[in-house]
């Protein structure tokens, strides 16, 4: 799964247990490293496109990539090799995905003059001020682009509008709030930027599918 923006996208691992635990690997994306890869790659690669690619996109891990990524976590057993050999790995890894399906997205962020990297300042902007009212025309003028343009790249993007994108934050530092507060849904509700109990209690439970006080239950009872 290679993430290109940052997503308001929550997850759960299937199956895992204490006896067979679930294993998983994470690389960031750093620009700057990508960047310089891209300086020795072919011209075709740094070609930006009119409509930026989706932002996630999931993808079959190549021979190659698995072998690096393996020789990466080898590392975890030599430190005194790590600090020399990691970031040899970890260019290796980036250049199979930069060369695989996932590369158009991940080549955007390593351009200073991308879809990805104006559409990702709006992104930041929506990030930080999440819970306050936002104009679309705000937040295109800050990518640089049209109304029309910017509402059309960052639907092709994230696949959400920019209030959906807004809402999908919202709603999850709600839930988040609610797992340490249950009995206080209105007071939460009205924190996150709901105007009233019941359009938040309407979009909670078409977010996650129960009502905010039922899931609050719910989520105590797992945890």
């Amino acid at each position: 799964m290679t993430v290109a923006v940052d997503l308001p996208i929550v997850g759960h691992y299937l199956p895992a247990s204490i006896t067979e635990p679930y294993l998983g690997f994470a690389l960031t994306l750093r620009p700057s490293t990508i960047a310089e890869l891209l300086l020795k790659a072919p011209k075709s690669f740094t070609n930006t496109q009119e409509n930026p690619p989706p932002g996630l996109t999931i993808n079959t891990a190549t021979p190659q990539v698995l072998d690096a990524i393996a020789r990466l976590l080898s590392l975890i057993e030599r430190p005194g090799d790590a600090r020399v050999l990691a970031p040899l790995y970890e260019r290796e890894i980036l250049w199979e995905i930069l060369s695989g399906p996932a590369g158009a997205a991940v080549r955007q962020i390593g351009l200073s003059d991308s879809s990805l990297t104006h559409i990702g300042r709006a992104i930041r902007y929506l990030r930080t001020h999440a819970f306050e009212p936002v104009q679309i025309g705000d937040l295109a003028k800050l990518s640089g682009m049209g109304v029309s343009s910017f509402h059309k790249q960052f639907r092709t993007m994230t696949e959400m509008t920019p209030i959906q994108y807004q809402k999908k934050i919202r709603l999850q530092e709600a839930r988040l709030q609610l797992l340490q507060s249950p009995n206080d849904v209105t007071t939460i509700g009205h924190s996150v930027g709901s105007s009233s109990a019941s359009q938040f209690s309407r979009e909670y439970r078409r977010e996650f599918g129960v009502p905010p006080s039922d899931d609050a239950v719910r989520m105590r009872e797992v945890v």
